[in-house]
């Protein structure tokens, strides 16, 4: 999986992940995948972070390839926003 931050012009963050939950009201949960160089071995790791994105029209599914941005804080926990379904799962 390709990682894709980009940083739009009003300077927030935009992630590409895979959903991985979308149980609750309004909100998925996405896997964002990066990699990172280890300072000791110098081999690219994996890294997998997952966030809770605001989803108003609640249309994402478990296994879609979404974009999401950062936004203010909608809740505790919830402070990004999905703002284009990039693949549809199959």
């Amino acid at each position: 999986m390709e990682d894709q931050v980009v940083k739009v012009k009003s300077g927030k963050k935009e992630f590409v992940g895979i959903v991985k939950s979308d149980k609750m009201n309004k909100t998925i949960v996405v896997a964002v995948e990066t990699t990172a160089l280890h300072p000791l071995y110098k081999k690219y790791v994996k890294r997998i972070k997952k966030v809770k994105a605001h989803d108003e029209t609640n249309e994402a599914k478990v296994g879609d390839r979404v974009r999401v941005m950062e936004c203010r804080p909608i809740s505790k926990e919830k402070c990004w926003k999905l703002t284009a379904i990039v693949e549809r799962a199959k």
